[in-house]
């Protein structure tokens, strides 16, 4: 007998439910639950919790007022199919509680991409193992650039040897850092200086061919305004050189919702060119919640829609690789604006405080993240903001709806299993 692919369905866990009732609901073994979902105490499960769990096919529970009309829109599928996907199920005896399977669409195929920065060789190679089966690029930060144009490279033997054994592809991330910051001096002295640009681009050359990297991330931040034409046409002039190399460019860019945004680290990312001269961008569609910012999500669906909407006017969405965080951040309040820095910590990691402080988890419908509030041993009020499965099923969906290029994290080394579950599920994943 043909074995089906699984499915991955999203359940948020009621007040006092246990895993036993959830598995027990969908027929799947607790500890296949268990093991997709990271889950540490299994026994204790929290409020409003997300989980991802294993079914054949996609389940739709009808409710109060719907019909097979309002259910194929709201899920987007076409109303034929939908009928013929339940044979079994008269469309105009519609019941709430019954349940309709959803038709599956084609997977779209997508690149993705995480940035790694190497810490320790058994950290990296670990980390690599785990994710290079989903995962097209690991974009390995970072080689600092100097005012000379020589590079100073992190250690990331263990990395690449970790990827060369798989068919995932490195990506060489070079940065204008400098003492903890993005350095706008360090990007004008390689634009303005072609002595120092050519060794920068010699150097660069040298080190992907030597060390196996099949593309490269330019990521210059923070850069002067009046840079935005010297840095387009650096573009133009490293893209022709690693072209000519068989080598693939990519940019990092600031997330802009129009061509004339101002601010130091929006005006010398000119999208549409960086659209015409390199073979694909990462937008970096996050922190607008930031460590030293107010609460709020770090990547709300409102406001990375919007990028969107201004980017796939410019450059083609086959181009456009959407930034996604690994990570969450838990505020101290009342918020002070120069005050205490946030605390960052993975998915998991927020999960697991909820459940020890009692906290019950709640989902922002608008921006479309969960959140959660507590108070510490000293009285003090905490919000968390972070990722679950519904927020990254959310961002999918837009790749899915733009039919962008692909998805690109920071940063690996945060648990999220729920996240690669269902990256599988809702894609195929380009390999080079």
């Amino acid at each position: 007998m043909k074995r089906r692919d699984h499915t991955m369905q999203i359940e948020v866990v009621n007040p006092g439910e246990s895993l036993w009732q959830i598995a027990n609901r969908y027929g799947v073994p607790a500890d296949r639950i268990v093991a997709l979902n990271g889950l540490d105490q299994p026994e204790s499960l929290v409020p409003g919790q997300a989980l991802v769990i294993p079914v054949v096919g996609s389940y739709y529970m009808i409710r109060q007022g719907d019909s097979f009309y309002s259910i194929a829109n709201r899920l987007g599928v076409s109303l034929q199919s939908l009928i013929q996907t339940n044979p079994n199920v008269d469309p105009t005896q519609l019941q709430a509680g019954q349940v309709l399977r959803i038709p599956q669409a084609p997977k779209p195929i997508i690149e993705t991409n995480a940035y790694l920065q190497p810490a320790t060789a058994a950290r990296d190679q670990a980390l690599v193992r785990e994710h290079a089966e989903l995962l097209t690029y690991f974009s390995i930060f970072q080689y600092r650039v100097l005012r000379t144009g020589e590079l100073v490279p992190p250690e990331d033997s263990a990395a690449l040897e970790a990827i060369q054994a798989t068919d995932s592809r490195p990506m060489m991330v070079i940065a204008n850092f400098e003492e903890g910051n993005f350095s706008p001096e360090i990007s004008r002295a390689i634009f303005t200086d072609a002595a120092v640009k050519e060794t920068m681009i010699a150097n660069i050359i040298q080190t992907m061919l030597n060390k196996g990297f099949r593309a490269l991330n330019i990521d210059f931040e923070n850069m002067y305004a009046d840079d935005r034409e010297l840095y387009n046409q650096f573009l133009r002039e490293i893209t022709a050189r690693l072209h000519q190399a068989g080598l693939l460019v990519s940019t990092a860019l600031a997330p802009k919702t129009s061509a004339t945004q101002v601010g130091q680290w929006y005006e010398a990312h000119d999208y549409r060119a960086h659209g015409e001269i390199v073979d694909f961008v990462i937008i970096m569609t996050y922190e607008w919640g930031w460590s030293g910012g107010p609460p709020m999500a770090v990547s709300p669906i409102p406001q990375v829609r919007a990028v969107l909407d201004f980017a796939v006017s410019v450059i083609p969405p086959s181009k456009i690789m959407m930034g996604a965080p690994l990570y969450g951040y838990d505020w101290t309040l009342p918020f002070v604006q120069g005050g205490k820095f946030a605390r960052s910590f993975s998915p998991q990691a927020a999960v697991s405080q909820a459940r020890n402080v009692g906290a019950v988890i709640r989902y922002d419908p608008v921006s479309q993240a969960p959140n959660y509030s507590y108070y510490d041993a000293e009285g003090r009020e905490h919000i968390v903001w972070f990722e679950d499965a519904r927020s990254m099923q959310a961002k999918f969906d837009l790749i899915k709806a733009y039919g962008l290029r692909g998805i690109s994290y920071w940063v690996l080394g945060n648990p999220f299993p729920q996240n690669w579950a269902l990256l599988g599920d809702n894609f195929i994943i380009r390999k080079i």
